[in-house]
């Protein structure tokens, strides 16, 4: 069986290098522009040109991440951004925006495309259909366990993290840092709202749980499971850690390098924890639930406990059960406290550099620290100086030596993918010393700090003849230089793009489109005269259905229901792939459409009407709508920010309680954000409701024809209310 490919994070070149020394068969890295982790280091596109160099002379592939959503004013940049990763042989890049990758596919098809798990790929059906556009590789949801994915059978690359930070909600499903804070998830600017205390109310009332960091999941970490996933169907086992140091990253590469080739690995748990970790889970991959899952305690790397605080005064007492040194970081469980060992003192006051198990030592007290406290160390800093001097990863070459009398000589460098020849003067019958086969030897194995090591060296060689040394030498740089230049030769050529979208402008009537949550908004909207009627609940829809009723359908399915001569509201691609044959299919804002060519897209596909995202601004909505206004936009209404398969409430409060009561997140500010649990997941609600109606003027000058109104918990009256406001603008 083909071993699976080692995908390994860099955010910068010096992560980059040791992914490379350390065994990554693959490297993902991001640009300046458009990648989902906006707050790494990152490349400009010189350093993205260097790195891709570097990579390819080991035969290493680099993917680049084009992987946020790209608004109407950016598609010109973006094209140009993409045009120039492909000119300068980028292995593959990984998107999230559907109206680019199609736009991508249809005037670059030679360039590979992997579908980024921000696409929220569940099932079977979004395989089908990225495959259908070309795309050759599905990142697939974190969410997903080894048994489903190995029950996909769709023909396409699977990708598939397995260590590193784990994003609580459904990738590419989540608006909490956008709607809440500003700074869009899909735009890889979040801020790490599931980083962060809330507490649990239910029915008015706090819930007393063991941690506030209720959304925070522990690190993910599959490596005492690895046999598992070797025997899987994935191609490629991806590690999360743009954002992580080099020395991390020499080390993560080089565990699961190890793990891929010999099935164990000598690199320590506990060196592990020390770089990083939030305590390890191995994932919804291995179905790990609750507390397995999260670590609602800290959101922060713990480090490992190293001793105890026994006194503090001026100078903090701590008893040793493990190695301390000089310059390691530290922090203070109780307190929460840290810093970095300047001045380490042992029991006789003098200053020392390391102290080992057993000791008891003294720091200068520079925190206030009182009491007891356990400490742990948070980096340790003579692993760093290990981890960051790996040794030089080396590219084994042959050679072969061909000298015969009055005949050029001819030399041979072949790396097993390349074989470049070059000849040098003709060889001369030898006066005095004859040139011996350790002299080509010696003189060809002179490689110094190239990327090269001598395998073997084959010479075929008259006797009694002389060979200049110089000119060996000359040779092998010549050799050397040129086998550099086949390693990381590019022969690329794009033509200008097609880039103008289909116009899809029209002048329907002012339509009002609705979405209930029960019976009593529903039959209060009944007696409204509105458009389209969007409903959540199955049941529901079958007992009051008519042409104008839509099902909602689940954003997060694995095996997709059966429907046919349906009104459909879509809310994942694979849904839309699956349903649109023989239903009528209109797409959702949880398909995070910001952009006109993204609309054309869906339409294309079968969607009779796109919702865009209410990520977009006034001005951006605008730009849309110069070219497609057969979208709907939201103008009222309580949006989901979160959703995601864990059950917060019965982790705190027990099973199934959740249909008996009213839950709620309290952050820092007071704000009150609704849960409610479908199918055992979590789904948060945004603390306010957006309301646009008093912009409705404005949106209809730029030619909106489909307004949404999103309710949640309105009474019939209030709904009532909502609906004569619109009307009467």
């Amino acid at each position: 069986m083909k071993k699976p490919e080692l995908l390994c994070p860099a955010g910068n070149m010096e992560a980059l290098r040791a992914a490379v020394n350390n065994g990554a068969d693959a490297i993902y890295i991001g640009g300046n522009n458009f990648g989902a982790r906006k707050f790494a280091d990152n490349f400009n596109n010189d350093e993205i040109i260097e790195a891709i160099n570097y990579a390819h002379l080991f035969s290493v592939k680099v993917y680049i991440t084009v992987n946020t959503i790209i608004y109407e004013d950016e598609v010109l940049e973006f094209i140009n951004y993409v045009k120039f990763l492909y000119l300068n042989g980028v292995d593959a890049i990984i998107m999230q925006d559907i109206g680019m990758i199609k736009l991508v596919r249809e005037n670059i098809p030679d360039l590979e495309i992997h579908a980024s798990t921000q696409t929220n790929n569940c099932n079977d059906e979004v395989l089908k259909l990225y495959k259908d556009l070309g795309v050759s590789r599905v990142v697939l949801a974190r969410e997903l366990s080894l048994d489903e994915i190995n029950n996909l059978k769709t023909d396409i690359e699977k990708e598939v993290f397995i260590h590193g930070a784990l994003c609580i909600c459904y990738s590419g499903c989540c608006l909490f840092s956008s709607l809440n804070g500003g700074r869009s998830g899909n735009r890889g600017e979040c801020a790490g709202p599931c980083r962060l205390p809330y507490t649990l109310i239910r029915n008015g009332n706090v819930l007393k749980t063991k941690g506030s960091y209720l959304l925070s999941p522990k690190e993910l970490n599959t490596s005492s499971h690895f046999d598992k996933i070797l025997d899987s169907n994935i191609q490629s086992l991806k590690i999360e850690g743009r954002m992580k140091s080099p020395a991390y990253v020499s080390f993560i590469t080089k565990m699961y390098r190890e793990l891929i080739d010999n099935g164990c690995t000598n690199s320590s748990e506990r060196d592990l924890k020390k770089l990083f970790n939030r305590k390890f889970t191995s994932g919804h991959l291995f179905k790990n639930k609750n507390f397995d899952l999260m670590n609602i305690d800290s959101p922060n790397h713990i480090g490992v406990p190293i001793g105890e605080v026994i006194k503090c005064d001026k100078k903090i007492m701590i008893k040793l059960n493990d190695d301390l040194s000089q310059n390691d970081g530290i922090r203070f469980q109780k307190n929460g406290k840290g810093l970095i060992v300047n001045k380490l003192y042992n029991s006789k006051g003098l200053l020392i550099n390391k102290a080992s198990k057993g000791e008891v030592v003294y720091l200068d007290n520079k925190l206030s620290i009182k009491g007891t406290d356990v400490v742990l160390k948070t980096t340790d800093y003579l692993l760093m100086e290990r981890l960051n001097n790996y040794p030089l990863r080396k590219i084994k070459i042959n050679y072969t030596v061909e000298a015969y009398l009055n005949k050029n000589i001819v030399v041979t460098i072949d790396d097993g993918s390349h074989s470049i020849s070059v000849s040098g003067s003709k060889s001369e019958k030898a006066i005095n010393s004859p040139t011996t086969k350790d002299n080509i030897i010696k003189q060809l194995s002179k490689l110094g700090d190239t990327i090269f090591e001598v395998n073997i060296i084959d010479i075929k060689l008259d006797d009694n003849l002389f060979i200049s040394l110089r000119e060996l030498n000359e040779l092998r740089r010549q050799l050397v230089d040129e086998l550099i230049l086949a390693r990381t030769k590019i022969n690329k050529s794009v033509s200008n793009f097609v880039i103008k979208p289909i116009n899809n402008l029209c002048n329907n009537d002012f339509k009002i489109n609705i979405l209930v949550r029960n019976e009593k908004q529903l039959k209060a909207v009944l007696k409204c005269g509105v458009n389209n009627i969007y409903i959540d609940d199955y049941n529901l829809y079958l007992k009051y259905k008519n042409d104008n009723i839509f099902f909602r359908t689940n954003r997060t399915n694995y095996n997709l229901p059966e429907f046919e001569n349906e009104n459909l509201l879509i809310t994942e691609l694979g849904g839309l792939h699956k349903y649109v044959r023989n239903n009528n299919c209109i797409t959702d804002y949880f398909l995070n459409v910001v952009n006109s060519y993204s609309a054309d897209a869906l339409q294309s596909f079968g969607s009779s009407l796109v919702t865009l995202s209410p990520e977009l601004s006034m001005k951006q909505l605008k730009d849309i709508l110069k070219i497609n206004n057969n979208i709907e936009f939201i103008v009222y209404g309580t949006l989901e920010l979160m959703v995601m398969n864990h059950c917060l409430i019965s982790m705190n409060d027990g099973c199934p309680l959740c249909k008996k009561n009213k839950y709620y997140l309290k952050n820092k500010y007071n704000e009150l954000f609704p849960i409610f649990t479908r199918n055992c997941k979590t789904h948060i609600m945004h603390h306010e409701k957006l309301n646009l109606i008093n912009y409705l003027n404005e949106l209809k000058e730029y030619g909106l024809c489909n307004v949404r109104v999103e309710l949640f918990d309105e009474n019939e009256k209030e709904v009532l209310d909502i609906i004569k406001q619109i009307k009467t603008i």
